[in-house]
């Protein structure tokens, strides 16, 4: 089974590498153009959701860092 790795970026966009497939609400894919990295809007600013497209910056701040959840109940 292929990698895929989800990246939360400082201040902007979720980094989706590897192998993947999008979809919308009704399951439809979304075309990626053979892409194996696309960034994923985050802050609600993008012109071109669910894709980033830069507008976050100056608008959005979140340091990302790794937590643990607490145990699912």
């Amino acid at each position: 089974m292929a990698k895929t790795r989800l990246t939360v970026n400082n201040n902007g966009s979720l980094r989706v590498e590897g192998e993947f497939e999008i979809v919308d609400k009704n399951g439809n894919v979304y075309g990626l153009g053979g892409r194996e990295l696309v960034s994923i809007c985050r802050c609600g600013l993008s012109k071109n959701k669910p894709f980033c497209d830069g507008s976050h910056k100056g608008h959005f701040e979140h340091e990302a860092e790794a937590f643990d959840l607490p145990p699912k109940k």
